[in-house]
């Protein structure tokens, strides 16, 4: 059960046997990927404990600031879970969520203005009869599951087979366009694909868009970074990211992730780097040579 950041602090003074359970910076890594939440905790407002002395995934009520100025609590997992299909910076901070999208209001229909005009020629709300209990009440059944409607433009390929798709999003990062040019100016293989077919469903299609793919070599690069608001490729959207390699690799392709911001690392392969540049273009060809051989991959290079 969660508790108040003091009595937490003073329980871990005490099964710990120090005045200081953990020291500074001793959760610094953990928390770097989250650039917003650093900005939304105050050491004043928690007691003098730091945000580095706190574990992510401590049962702790922490008191947190918006950009805003509204104060709210949450525990370490609630605020780190908080980013999912939504891109407004306003998800960190629950009030300012519900003032980005307030409740629709349902207009009445005509029987309920009637209604509320001449409430006593209201006809009397009819009472449905109870269902039978004990044995002889009646077994529930489970409504059907309707099934998924998947988007009918993925061609009928083979699983793993790499295509062209007018669903996948234009890219919009200039740094992953420029890592586009520098790796296809390095590699002869062919460019214009961008995404994947996959066995199963991703959301609604039976293919996945890659940021980068490499047809020949069967490896997909994705290049990750937190985005503006510090919402992308941390708390739900990591795991999205987890299915989407998981997916590639079941269809026989490899996955090389780049992550910067001081965002882990998710697979065997990736790499976590500061900025693109031509030694970040090194480490990629040493990583593609340790997954498909020097030999393959030094044969597309220019």
């Amino acid at each position: 059960m969660p508790e108040r950041v003091q009595d937490w602090w003073a329980r871990r003074q005490f099964s710990r046997g120090r005045d200081v359970p953990y020291e500074v910076g001793t959760y610094r890594e953990a928390w770097a990927p989250y650039p917003a939440l650093i900005r939304q905790y105050h050491p004043d407002l928690n007691a003098g404990i730091t945000l580095t002395q706190i574990p992510p995934a401590a049962d702790v009520l922490l008191l947190w600031q918006c950009d805003a100025g509204h104060l709210f609590v949450a525990t370490p997992t609630e605020q780190r879970s908080r980013p999912t299909r939504e891109r407004r910076r306003s998800v960190w901070c629950p009030e300012c969520a519900a003032l980005a999208n307030p409740p629709r209001i349902r207009m009445p229909d005509e029987a309920e203005l009637a209604a509320l005009r001449h409430p006593l020629a209201a006809p009397a709300p009819t009472v449905a009869p109870r269902s039978p209990s004990g044995p002889n009440r009646p077994r529930r059944t489970s409504r059907p599951r309707s099934a998924r409607e998947l988007c009918p433009k993925t061609p009928d390929l083979p699983v793993g087979e790499p295509f062209f798709s007018e669903c996948a999003p234009v890219p919009a990062s200039a740094v992953e366009a420029r890592l586009r040019a520098d790796l296809f100016e390095r590699l002869a293989v062919t460019p214009g694909l961008n995404a994947v077919r996959v066995a199963r469903p991703f959301f609604d299609h039976v293919e996945v868009w890659p940021d980068i793919l490499l047809p020949e070599l069967r490896i997909a690069i994705e290049y990750d970074s937190t985005g503006r608001h510090g919402l992308e490729h941390v708390g739900g959207r990591e795991d999205v990211d987890r299915r989407k390699d998981r997916a590639l690799r079941s269809a026989h392709w490899e996955v090389v992730r780049l992550r910067t911001g001081k965002l882990e690392a998710l697979g065997p392969h990736d790499i976590q780097l500061s900025a693109w540049n031509g030694r970040a273009m090194g480490r990629m060809l040493d990583v593609l040579r340790d997954i498909r051989g020097p030999l393959l991959v030094d044969a597309y290079l220019r």
